[in-house]
């Protein structure tokens, strides 16, 4: 039996969150051939070292520069050999049968190009960009003046999270997000790769319009992974928001042109808008730093699970059963490798292996 899956992982820096992921995919993936490949983009956390030492069976690639991560996944890519290929996050872990209710999907579904999966957040709720549209011109306004938030569940003004479907259901979408992206080879071999220009953010929506345009279906389905979406993806910073804004610049160079010069100009200005207003915040917290103000700010609980022991299907329906209103973050303990796994990072625990 050939290659069904090659499982293509892109690492910077989160060594401890990586082998969390991996443990989580070598689990969902024993029943079927898998190959998992893993690009480190020149670490300076020991991420090398430290998956060769644990995970003989994972082909990794040790890059001497971060080259992004279109081009990193792009790497693997070319070195793969699956009948599908799993784009997926590092911060991320997947429950048992979401990659086998993935490829008998697309092996019933030939005209399905790509399939995205119901995400969750570390404290268990739906995360809104498990499915989303096109950001056309209108639909882009939409989110960027605060329409899509004042009608979520409306086919016009919500498009871009597509809040009006039922996330319980299996139903075409149009992006597919980069944390966890199936797609079919041969979708793959007539569209092209990841385009490099991007070099964070923005490869998602623009592989996904291009499988569009090649006559591909993409689809959500509502088997679930979790998403921790480190300090990197912090929304509030304005690291994200400029680069985030700035990949959307480039998608919309590249696939609409001149002919919406105005809402790029609108782009830019929201970029620095973003820029003040994040500025105004640091600077006021800051200040009430100085003058002893306390913090807005209320310590989060955890849910806490044995990750050695636990399956984590069941720690996911554990998460998101609970009841509105504040809600417990996810917390793992593993003897085997002795560390404590929660949203910000790991550390270690008293008396682990590791």
């Amino acid at each position: 039996m050939g290659m069904k899956l090659s499982v293509v992982i892109v690492s910077y820096n989160v060594k401890y969150i990586l082998e969390q992921c991996l443990r989580s995919v070598l689990r969902a993936s024993a029943d079927f051939p898998c190959e998992i490949l893993v690009v480190d983009n020149d670490s300076t956390d020991g991420t090398v070292d430290y998956l060769r030492k644990r995970f003989p069976q994972v082909r990794l690639i040790a890059n001497k520069e971060n080259v992004g991560f279109s081009r990193a996944n792009n790497q693997a890519i070319g070195e793969s050999t699956g009948q599908y290929v799993l784009l997926l996050n590092p911060d991320t872990l997947v429950a048992e049968d979401t990659l086998r209710s993935c490829l008998d999907f697309l092996d019933a579904r030939p005209t399905v190009g790509a399939v995205g999966v119901r995400m969750l957040n570390s404290d268990g709720s739906f995360a809104p960009e498990s499915r989303r549209g096109l950001p056309t011109p209108f639909t882009s306004f939409c989110k960027m003046t605060g329409l899509g938030t004042l009608f979520p569940k409306s086919r016009l003004f919500g498009r871009y999270y597509m809040r009006y479907l039922n996330p319980d259901e299996a139903n075409p979408i149009e992006v597919i997000s980069g944390a966890f992206n199936m797609v079919r080879r041969k979708a793959l071999d007539q569209i092209g790769l990841l385009d490099e220009d991007f070099f964070m953010y923005g490869e998602d929506i623009d592989l996904s319009y291009r499988l569009l345009q090649g006559g591909w279906e993409n689809y959500y389905l509502p088997c679930t992974i979790l998403h921790y979406k480190g300090e990197s993806t912090v929304k509030s910073s304005f690291r994200y928001v400029n680069v985030f804004y700035k990949a959307m610049l480039i998608f919309f160079n590249k696939h609409y042109g001149p002919r919406h010069r105005m809402l790029g100009s609108f782009i830019r200005m929201a970029v620095y808008v973003r820029a003040f207003l994040d500025m105004v915040q640091r600077v006021v917290l800051r200040f009430r730093a100085l003058i002893g103000c306390p913090a807005r700010y209320k310590a989060p609980g955890y849910l806490v699970f044995d990750f050695d022991t636990t399956p984590v299907s069941k720690m996911l329906h554990d998460l998101s059963m609970q009841p509105h209103g504040r809600r417990f973050l996810l917390e793992t303990h593993s003897r085997q490798t002795g560390m404590i796994i929660r949203p910000g990072g790991a550390m270690p625990m008293e008396g682990g292996d590791a």
